[in-house]
């Protein structure tokens, strides 16, 4: 299975730096932040000769981009905010071809109008359900017409917050074009009386077909989020999960500074290499 990491873990003067970071560690994939090229993740624009240059880095690096983030409030209040996103989505996506990937990762967004990883009451009312599936609808007119797929991301602070209603987005869409990033640290709860076996095989059951991108991190007794097995998340159902799907990779390390890098890589090459 193919590891890689988030390009934005490594905070570099340029992108050919960042890339230089990822190299040293070993790793032959990243996912893509285009805040690692010195602009907004969601630019208004972005420059062909910048498209170009981060292209070219990461090739000469033997670098595959496998995504690239494209997260914005899908449901937010304001709905400006919401048409912001959309138009800077289609820009990020006319750049993919170029950039050398087809897939853009996406959250589905919440009521909360400072920050779209908190949770707020009313992302559980069929109304902010209603704005995603409008919001995906457009999304996915855009994905079809520069050929990319669309990657979500269940999370607790979001309108999909569990494996089930990510399994009802997919129902809803029925499109080719919309599949899932799975983390399971987003979906756990320390104090959930179910055996974690279980949310992770119902998690598994309801959308592994679906996953093109694995997430590692980890989620501590106080439920913040830590890096890769310095927390609760049973990392052997996990990756037993993925292989059990003959999942390939990529499985993309984040949440984690760079000193602790190193150590994260050699704990899932540790339990890879026991499977």
């Amino acid at each position: 299975m193919r590891l890689g990491i988030f390009s934005k873990t490594f905070a570099r003067p340029s992108v050919e730096d960042v890339f230089d970071a990822v190299r040293a560690h070993g790793l032959h994939c990243v996912q893509f932040n285009l805040s690692s090229a010195g602009v907004p993740p969601l630019p208004d624009e972005i420059a062909p000769s910048l498209i170009t240059r981060i292209r070219e880095a990461a090739q000469s690096r033997d670098i595959e981009i496998v995504a690239v983030s494209g997260t914005y409030n899908m449901i937010h209040p304001d709905q400006e905010v919401q048409q912001r996103g959309l138009r800077r989505l289609r820009t990020l996506a006319a750049a993919c071809q170029g950039l050398g990937t087809a897939v853009i990762t996406l959250c589905t967004g919440t009521r909360d109008s400072a920050n779209m990883w908190h949770w707020h009451p009313e992302n559980d009312s069929s109304q902010a359900w209603s704005d995603l599936l409008r919001a995906m609808e457009a999304a996915l007119r855009i994905a079809e017409e520069e050929q990319v797929t669309l990657a979500f991301e269940p999370e607790r602070a979001n309108v999909v917050n569990t494996a089930a209603r990510g399994h009802a987005l997919l129902a809803a869409m029925q499109s080719p074009r919309l599949k899932v990033v799975i983390d399971p640290a987003n979906l756990i709860v320390p104090d959930d009386e179910r055996p974690m076996s279980q949310v992770l095989d119902e998690a598994f059951d309801l959308l592994g077909e679906h996953i093109v991108i694995a997430h590692a991190k980890d989620r501590g007794v106080d439920d913040t989020f830590r890096a890769a097995g310095e927390g609760i998340l049973d990392y052997d159902s996990y990756l037993r999960l993925l292989q059990a799907r003959a999942f390939p990779g990529p499985l993309i390390i984040h949440g984690l500074a760079e000193t602790q890098v190193d150590a994260v890589l050699q704990f899932l090459y540790d339990k890879l290499q026991r499977r």
